[in-house]
């Protein structure tokens, strides 16, 4: 057995802190998307909203542990390319004080997947179903995602031994895995529970129905924004990694430059939304901006270690027009996701695919995926002059997560809502989650707003609001 230097032991040291630390600032995300949720519901559904955000948490832990690991990051003789190892993780549980580390920042990851979905189906979901597909998105249709991109052994990974189109999918943090997944299964639990109960008139016109709380959605967008930074920065899992050809120069080079490009793209983001939605609604709306922001962050996650800091810009520019596009075409077919969800992560995450393709830059390819090396050459950025060979692989990437999701996710909630345990009854929709299924609501000042008994009342006052 090789002895370890001094020097190893204080490089795995600042490693694993470093990954730690990462992992921590991901989990924050959990805070922030349960105080966007709690905000951009009705109040009488936000103990609902945010009892679903806990169990999207400890549910997917669970679910993670016992399964999702495994089909993310198994290797051995049960493991291929396609979903990994095939039963527990239990037995890939790491055996080293990094790979424990390297787990947790995983889990992290996965748990933020179901938080996605469960705002798109918000206001109108029985509580059982949220347990079940969340035990299954993180357990198995996540994962084997996960597989696909971020091992080493699966077929789109860019570090593969047999990359894709001679490059592989370039999807640095998860405009793909992560968001891409969580749109699109929110996209297929919404298609098929319908709309909530007067979000469309008579006439399909939609009937405005806006979160109950300004001041949570706001704080949930700035606790995201500072969760980002472990989800994109961190993604350098290893900080001290020098590059062999340039012994002053390794990873750590590039974690300031992915956290600048992270703040352009969903600054850029926020600043389009701001004036486009003014111009198209006439007035400045916070919450609007608040989602724009979110929109620029969700597209740059793909591409964030590899591009230019103007280049983040124009990602974000387009992301916000991508937004605010797909929430107009959703009114228009009659679509209802509360937390837009599907139009931000879905259609958002699907143009960071496409825009790292486009877009990145040779020298931070290899550096991302090469350490560096001297020598090398691969695909990158379409208007970069790297050709086609990567933009292929993101777009197989994209059209991939969309069947996969679409034929896991889209039966598992039509069985739900076969089976009748994926919508709440008109009458307890109508009377709010809260006191239908959690025995109160949240706000004392809000106990008798959705009682049936009530409803006239309800209905006057939001008339007035």
């Amino acid at each position: 057995m090789e002895s370890t230097t001094w020097e190893e032991s204080v490089t795995d040291s600042i490693n694993t802190i470093y990954l730690l630390f990462s992992a921590y600032l991901v989990f924050v995300m959990q805070l922030g998307f349960a105080m966007l949720c709690a905000g951009s519901v009705r109040a009488k559904n936000a103990m609902n909203i945010m009892l679903s955000n806990v169990v999207d948490a400890v549910v997917g832990s669970i679910s993670y542990y016992l399964f999702g690991f495994a089909f993310a990051f198994g290797v051995g003789d049960n493991s291929n390319p396609f979903i990994g190892s095939r039963f527990f993780a239990l037995a890939d549980v790491p055996n080293s004080t990094y790979d424990y580390t390297f787990f947790l920042y995983q889990w992290a990851f996965a748990i933020a997947v179901a938080g996605i979905t469960s705002g798109s189906i918000a206001e109108r979901t029985q509580f059982s179903a949220y347990l079940i597909f969340s035990f299954f998105l993180t357990g198995f249709v996540y994962p084997v995602v996960a597989h696909w991109v971020w091992s080493s052994a699966g077929w789109l990974s860019p570090s593969s031994s047999d990359l894709l189109f001679g490059s592989g999918a370039i999807d640095f943090a998860g405009s793909g895995v992560v968001h891409l997944v969580g749109g699109i299964a929110g996209l297929w639990g919404s298609l098929i529970e319908g709309p909530r109960v007067g979000r469309f008139d008579a006439f399909g016109k939609p009937v405005p129905m806006r979160g109950h709380n300004a001041t949570l959605v706001v704080l949930g967008t700035f606790l995201l924004w500072f969760g980002w930074f472990g989800f994109n920065p961190g993604s350098f899992d290893k900080i001290l990694v020098s590059y062999p050809d340039a012994a002053d120069q390794g990873n750590w080079t590039g974690v300031g430059r992915t956290a600048v490009t992270t703040t352009l793209a969903g600054s850029a983001a926020g600043i389009v939304t701001l004036f486009g939605r003014r111009l198209l609604v006439g007035h400045w709306d916070a919450l609007d901006v608040c989602n724009g922001v979110l929109g620029g962050f969700v597209a740059i996650t793909s591409g964030c270690s590899v591009v230019e800091p103007w280049a983040a810009i124009v990602c974000g520019f387009v992301a916000a027009w991508v937004l605010i596009g797909l929430n107009i075409l959703a009114l228009k077919l009659n679509f209802d996701d509360p937390l837009e969800a599907t139009q931000l992560h879905g259609g958002c995450g699907a143009w960071g695919l496409i825009f790292t393709g486009l877009f990145a830059k040779e020298e931070f390819v290899i550096q991302a995926y090469d350490s560096g090396e001297t020598g090398v050459t691969r695909p990158y950025g379409l208007f970069m002059g790297g050709g086609w060979g990567l933009v292929g692989a993101q777009v197989t990437e994209v059209l991939v997560i969309v069947g996969w999701v679409s034929v896991t996710m889209g039966p598992l909630f039509y069985a739900l809502h076969k089976l009748g345990i994926l919508r709440i009854p008109v009458e307890d929709e109508i009377a709010g989650l809260d006191v239908s299924s959690h025995g109160g609501y949240a706000y004392v000042a809000h106990r008798d707003e959705g009682h049936p008994r009530y409803y006239a009342d309800y209905m006057r006052l939001q008339d007035q609001s």
